[in-house]
């Protein structure tokens, strides 16, 4: 089987394409000569100018294709219904040609992330010029999607423009009205933050002091192995006073496709940390997992029994994953990295963060701000509460946005498509890696086959690049214009822009709330030929996709994801 490259135009697909449109030409001009010779061989060509004044041998095709009739005496009137047909079969065959040109335009040519259309991340002088003198954007944000979507986003301008394409902000929103929301939600989270502070005075006053558990020892169990908490019940009281007070302020963002209610868990996924490092009472890290050696076993990882998890223990997993978080970040975000001593330990005091003193002072300050807003989130949402793998999330969007409040809702925004990744009956997860096995199977039928026998077709494999959504396997700078194309997608479907203001641009790339898994998909069918010829189980395929991490090219991989979007949206 001779594999074409997803990311390259297919030659074989191009020079079909060309046959067919140089045949129906040839057609056309075949049967235009024919109407202008009247149908009669002998005729020449001079009817076409002089047929229409008497010329004995004016060829009367001419006449019919201009006027549609009307010829002298001695005109060639004989081929009346050849020239109808004849029309009647140029019109077809122009009609052809034109279908053919677009659906070969519906292509790779056609990309918004090829190397020949892409353009220029959006800059500051072309996002001030989207605006009008109310502070609305001109016409209902298609424009500034569409930047976005071909280009990303200037760095200098992310703070400003996230929270547009998080739903913070309305498209069609004032700057008045932006302002408004700005003030509420600020008073919203720090409502969020008073409850925090409360649950450390409690946990003082009971002597169980939360920070405690930096070290290995996590929490006391008892036998069958569950969380055993004096404070629970008033934590979990003021879980519930804080969950009725913000849920009138949120929007709904359960997931149509939702089986059950899940209000704790204790299976988490790995954080964005230097070390590997996990406590005794947590399970193996999903980002990092560790394969069973059957299909049987992998299968049983979901059906795990649900277990209490209060939020004092939510309160310690964020301190462990705020101290390993990794310093990528630091070179895109200077103002942080050069933070004082002081305003570092005093965030880290503010909620009761200890034992990092081997850090630097910015991850200090990064440390304590994870955990700030990871907290509040976990009281906000406390049916997801916190699972390892949303540090991995949230830490390129503290990196861009320096004030916590607007960190937070943008955050809120992120979590409102990617909360279901952390759900302990992993319904999400399940549902996003059956669209990857979809795409692959309809795009390489032969690699499927082989994914078959394998016992791999659940496409598990990928499961760390669907929960942290390319957080690892690409660099800090590509994870971000990755998020912010998928954004710019998810964006404009939940403005209803789709449906009208892209033209030209949907005909070519359909937005789609999947981009990540199309993403996904290209990067597996990238590597078919090795993953066919070389390996023989899952785990080296998992091995594969796990050493791709800096190996990949963001546009690249758009690119490809586009060809299979246009090929397979409407099918999957």
């Amino acid at each position: 089987m001779v594999w074409r490259n997803l990311g390259k135009t297919t030659t074989r697909r191009r020079s079909k394409v060309n046959n067919l449109i140089s045949f129906l030409l040839v057609l056309l001009f075949s049967l235009m000569f024919d109407v202008f010779s009247g149908g009669d061989g002998r005729r020449t060509g001079y009817g076409f100018v002089e047929g229409a004044v008497g010329k004995s041998d004016g060829g009367s095709g001419a006449i019919f294709w201009i006027t549609g009739g009307g010829v002298g005496a001695s005109g060639g009137s004989g081929s009346q219904s050849n020239v109808g047909i004849a029309i009647a079969m140029t019109v077809m065959a122009g009609l052809a040609v034109a279908a053919t040109l677009v659906y070969s335009n519906r292509g790779h040519l056609q990309s918004p992330w090829s190397k020949r259309r892409r353009k220029h991340a959006l800059q500051p002088k072309q996002w001030k010029a989207l605006f009008d003198e109310d502070g609305r954007l001109c016409d209902g944000g298609v424009k500034f999607l569409k930047k976005v979507r071909s280009g990303g986003i200037h760095p200098s301008l992310r703070a400003e423009v996230w929270p547009f394409l998080l739903g913070v902000y309305d498209l069609k929103s004032s700057k008045e009205e932006r302002d408004a929301v700005k003030t509420k939600n600020k008073k919203e989270y720090e409502n969020l933050r008073k409850q925090c502070q409360q649950t450390y005075i409690r946990r003082d006053n009971s002597t169980n002091d939360i920070s405690d558990t930096n070290h290995d020892d996590v929490s006391n169990t008892n036998n069958s192995g569950e969380v055993v908490d004096t404070d629970s019940q008033q934590v979990k009281e003021e879980i519930s006073a804080t969950t009725a007070t913000t849920t009138n302020n949120k929007e709904d963002s359960k997931d149509g496709d939702d089986v059950s209610e899940v209000t704790t868990k204790t299976d988490t996924c790995s954080s964005d940390s230097d070390s590997s490092e996990e406590t005794d009472n947590m399970e193996p890290s999903p980002a990092t997992p560790q394969k069973p050696k059957t299909t049987e076993e992998v299968k049983s990882k979901t059906s795990l029994p649900y277990r209490s998890e209060s939020f004092a223990t939510w309160q310690r997993i964020i301190r462990l994953d705020a101290i390993r978080a990794n310093d990528e970040w630091i070179v895109y975000s200077p103002s942080q990295a050069l933070v004082s001593v002081t305003k570092a330990q005093e965030l880290a005091k503010s909620v009761v963060l200890k034992d990092y003193t081997h850090l630097e002072t910015c991850r200090v300050f990064h440390a304590a701000r994870l955990v700030s807003i990871l907290e509040a989130y976990a009281l906000y949402d406390s049916e997801i509460g916190y699972c390892q793998g949303m540090s991995d999330l949230l830490s390129p969007i503290i990196s861009v946005v320096e004030d916590d409040s607007e960190a937070f809702w943008c955050f809120v925004g992120f979590m409102k498509k990617a909360r279901h990744n952390f759900r302990l009956d992993e319904v999400g997860i399940r549902r996003q890696l059956n669209i990857v096995s979809k795409i692959i199977k309809g795009k390489d039928s032969h690699l499927y086959r082989h994914l078959e026998e394998l016992q791999a077709e659940d496409c598990f494999f990928v499961y760390r690049m669907v929960v942290v959504l390319f957080r690892r396997e690409l660099n800090f700078e590509q994870t971000l214009c990755l998020w912010e194309v998928m954004w710019a997608d998810q964006t404009a479907i939940r403005a209803g822009i789709t449906k009208s203001g892209w033209g030209r641009m949907r005909l070519r790339a359909p937005p789609t709330d999947d981009l990540l898994l199309y993403a996904i998909a290209a990067c597996v069918l990238q590597k078919r030929k090795m993953i066919i010829e070389k390996y023989s189980s899952m785990d080296e395929i998992l091995r594969e996709c796990n050493s791709m991490a800096g190996h990949l090219d963001v546009w690249k991989l758009l690119d490809d994801a586009h060809d299979l979007v246009v090929t397979l949206h409407d099918k999957i």
